[in-house]
C-alpha cells in the first residue's frame, strides 16, 4: 500500500488537467440511447449517468469489441451493444466472487445477454477476466476500487490491472470511472467507503503500462467531502468521481 501511495504522489505532476478530453460528440450516440429495447428504468437513470457523454469520452466506434468489466445489472452493457452495432461485440463480465455474494448478478447477466445477440456473457474470478480475444476498449465503471478492498487477496489490484492491460489490443483504451477518496489516502479507506484516491488509481494503472491520455470532470461533484461510504443514503448517487481514458501503447 505504501508503494502505491508513493507512486501516486510521484505521478501527480504527470496527470495534470490540461489533457484533451475527446474527439467525439455526445450526439453521435443518440441512436444507442433511443434503442427501444432499453428498459424504462434504465432511461430514468440517464440524466445522472450521462451515457452519451461517457461514450463520447470513451470514443466508442461501430464494430468495436468492448469489455464491460463488471457489468452489474447491464445498464451500460445494453447501451454499448447498441453503440457498437451488430458488427461489434460486448463482453459482459461478472466476477464469480460477486455472483457468489449476490446470485442475481448471474440471473441479470443471463437476461441481458439473451436479449442482445452481440453481448457475450463471461464469468471468472475478478482478477482473471477471461476475455477470449483482444479488445478495442474496456470500461471499468465504479469497479477499479473493488480490486483493492481488503476482502480480496493481497495483490488482487495489480493482478487485475495487468489482466486488463493484456486483454486490450495494442493501442486499445481503458475507461475508468470511480468514486474519489480523500487526496493522499491511497486505498486506506477503500474497504470502508468503496472509494479510491485518484492519484493512487493513476499510479497503479500507469505502473502496469497504461498511458493516461485524457481526463474528464463529467462526474465531478466538489461538494462531496469524499469520506462517506458511497452506499450511504445521504451521498449515494452524488459522489465526486474521476473519469480517465488510458491507452495501451501501440
Amino acid at each position: 500500500m505504501r508503494y502505491l501511495i508513493a507512486l501516486a504522489l510521484a505521478s501527480a505532476a504527470l496527470a495534470g488537467p490540461a489533457l484533451a478530453e475527446t474527439g467525439r460528440a455526445p450526439g453521435d450516440y443518440a441512436a444507442a440511447l433511443a434503442d427501444t429495447a432499453r428498459p424504462e428504468a434504465d432511461r430514468a437513470r440517464d440524466a445522472d449517468r450521462k451515457p452519451a457523454e461517457l461514450l463520447a469520452f470513451a470514443e466508442i466506434d461501430k464494430g468495436e469489441k468492448v469489455g464491460d468489466f463488471f457489468m452489474g445489472g447491464g445498464y451500460l452493457t445494453r447501451i454499448l451493444a447498441s453503440a457498437v452495432g451488430p458488427e461489434g461485440k460486448v463482453y459482459g463480465f461478472q466476477p464469480a466472487e460477486f455472483i457468489g455474494f449476490r446470485a442475481a448478478y448471474g440471473t441479470e447477466q443471463d437476461a441481458v445477454a439473451a436479449a442482445h445477440a452481440n453481448i457475450m456473457p463471461l464469468r471468472a474470478p475478478f482478477a482473471e477476466p477471461n476475455f477470449p480475444e483482444q479488445l478495442d476498449t474496456i470500461v471499468a465503471i465504479m469497479t477499479l476500487h473493488d480490486l483493492f478492498i481488503p476482502q480480496m487477496p493481497e495483490g488482487t489490484g495489480a493482478k487485475g490491472i495487468a489482466a486488463l492491460f493484456a486483454a486490450l489490443k495494442p493501442g486499445g483504451k481503458l475507461i475508468v470511472v470511480d468514486h474519489k477518496a480523500a487526496d493522499g489516502s491511497g486505498t486506506t479507506t477503500t474497504g470502508a467507503t468503496h472509494r479510491i484516491d485518484r492519484q493512487t488509481a493513476i499510479a497503479a494503472l500507469t505502473a502496469a503500462g497504461f498511458v493516461l491520455e485524457a481526463e474528464s470532470d463529467l462526474y465531478a461533484r466538489p461538494e462531496d467531502p469524499r469520506d462517506a461510504n458511497v452506499f450511504s443514503p445521504a451521498i449515494r448517487g452524488k459522489t465526486d468521481q474521476f473519469t480517465l481514458r488510458l491507452r495501451k501503447p501501440s
